[in-house]
């Protein structure tokens, strides 16, 4: 069993998911932490260009699902 941990240890995607979670994890915490810590005026603004910023991706996500969806209806229609 010890070989086989080792070989999936020296695996670089192993340690690229890692990493990714661990940046899953932290980066929102940091940009909380950082909005906190500015001003009153600065603080609105970041929070409201934040959850715009969130909207508008959260819309463009859906586009192209929706998108993507007609294109595979079209397929196997024609």
């Amino acid at each position: 069993m010890g070989k086989k941990l080792a070989t999936v240890l020296k695996e670089k995607w192993l340690w690229y998911i890692i990493l990714a979670l661990i940046l899953i994890v932290v980066v929102p915490l940091m940009v909380i932490w950082l909005i906190t810590y500015l001003p009153p005026e600065l603080k609105l603004v970041t929070t409201v260009l934040l959850i715009i910023g969130w909207g508008v991706a959260a819309g463009y996500k859906d586009w192209i699902v929706h998108k993507r969806k007609e294109e595979k209806q079209k397929r196997e229609l024609g």
